[in-house]
């Protein structure tokens, strides 16, 4: 009987802790985010360098955080490159990763001469 009031102490704070990251990640997420938005940090740079708070962060998600960006822009710039919506920036080998930067700066060079 003892050793279950014991364990119970020990987990309360594993799971305050695990929400606490949860809410740091999600808050420094959504600061990414609003960079990327209002052009301050380019994603491409994201996709190269892939902060911390980025790695869980789907490529589409990093994709429609960009100005006038939504799912059938991400949808149509992923097909060639065949690359997953939901693939986790994270889990990107250094050849999707340089494929999809390259990609991006590609479109930003299409965009600066139109």
């Amino acid at each position: 009987m003892e050793a279950a009031s014991t364990a119970a102490p020990a987990a309360a704070p594993q799971h305050i802790r695990a929400l606490e990251l949860a809410n740091r990640v999600r808050l420094a997420r959504a600061a990414l985010k609003r960079e990327v938005q209002a052009g301050n940090v380019p994603a491409q740079e994201v996709v190269r360098t892939c902060p911390w708070e980025a790695e869980t962060m789907s490529v589409s998600e990093l994709l429609r955080a960009q100005s006038r960006w939504g799912r059938t822009r991400t949808r149509k710039f992923l097909n060639p490159l065949a690359l997953n919506e939901n693939r986790q920036l994270g889990r990107l080998t250094m050849r999707q990763r340089e494929a999809l930067a390259g990609a991006l700066d590609a479109k930003q060079q299409s965009r600066r001469h139109n």
